[in-house]
């Protein structure tokens, strides 16, 4: 069963750390998704530039798309990323999101994805 897992956390968390600290930080997320992928869990996964970098897309009417700079909506944690987990059950996915570097200073949702029967 494939499941989304999302990563949430405040952008300005890391804003003051230092090299040596991002540097370990990171560490521990690339440690992190080597052990999925040696487990065979891995199916993809990336982080996310910050929200400052987003653009909103709604239907403005008219056949024009409304395009803003910008998140959708204010909030205090962003998603900063996600892993694509193949994984048994909602059970294998949930120690998965504990193991996340990132439940430690943020939230992980996870979310199972919609299976669509092969189309020809």
């Amino acid at each position: 069963m494939r499941y989304m897992l999302l990563i949430y956390g405040g952008e300005a968390a890391m804003a003051n750390a230092t090299e040596a600290e991002q540097q370990a930080e990171m560490a521990k997320w690339f440690e992190y998704t080597e052990e999925m992928r040696s487990s065979g869990t891995f199916v993809a996964g990336d982080a996310l530039q910050p929200t400052s970098t987003a653009t909103t897309v709604r239907d403005g009417g008219g056949g024009e798309p409304l395009v803003t700079d910008g998140p959708f909506a204010e909030t205090k944690e962003q998603l900063g990323g996600f892993y694509m987990l193949e994984v048994a059950d909602l059970d294998a996915a949930i120690k998965w999101a504990h193991k996340c570097p990132g439940a430690r200073y943020g939230s992980i949702e996870l979310r199972p994805v919609m299976e669509y029967p092969d189309s020809p």
